[in-house]
């Protein structure tokens, strides 16, 4: 599976501390995020992220891209519901695309907790059978 990390900046430890946890599950699979929080995954797991652009100079648009074209499985995206900066990855675009191309997305560790250990238990394999080839 594919799946995809994006994080405010002021997320990025919580995001951090979710890959530590679920390190084994996530090692199974294919992950990708955009170039701050790929580094900071990497370097906190040692596991291996593709790494798009920043979020601020395109980084974001290709995280899109992915959804749109159907290689994107889940996305969990922590972002800051208190905080709204034109810098930071826009909540609702993506938000938006998840739901219009039916990829499940997780906006806070209890559901992003849910979803990686359904990962784990086969409950996304639907999701081998819509995936472009």
């Amino acid at each position: 599976m594919n799946i995809g990390f994006i994080a405010h900046s002021s997320r990025k430890d919580l995001i951090e501390n979710f890959c530590v946890a679920y390190k084994y599950i996530l090692a199974k699979n294919e992950l990708f995020a955009t170039e701050m929080t790929g580094r900071r995954i990497e370097q906190a797991t040692n596991l291996k992220v593709h790494k798009f652009l920043s979020g601020t100079v395109g980084g974001e648009k290709q995280f899109v891209d992915m959804i749109q074209r159907g290689y994107m499985d889940l996305v969990i995206f922590f972002y800051n519901p208190i905080m709204n900066s034109p810098n930071e990855p826009d909540i609702i675009a993506i938000t938006r695309e998840c739901d219009r191309y039916n990829i499940p997305i997780a906006t806070n560790i209890a559901t992003a907790e849910s979803m990686v250990l359904g990962l784990d238990h086969g409950d996304l394999d639907w999701r081998n059978s819509v995936r472009p080839e």
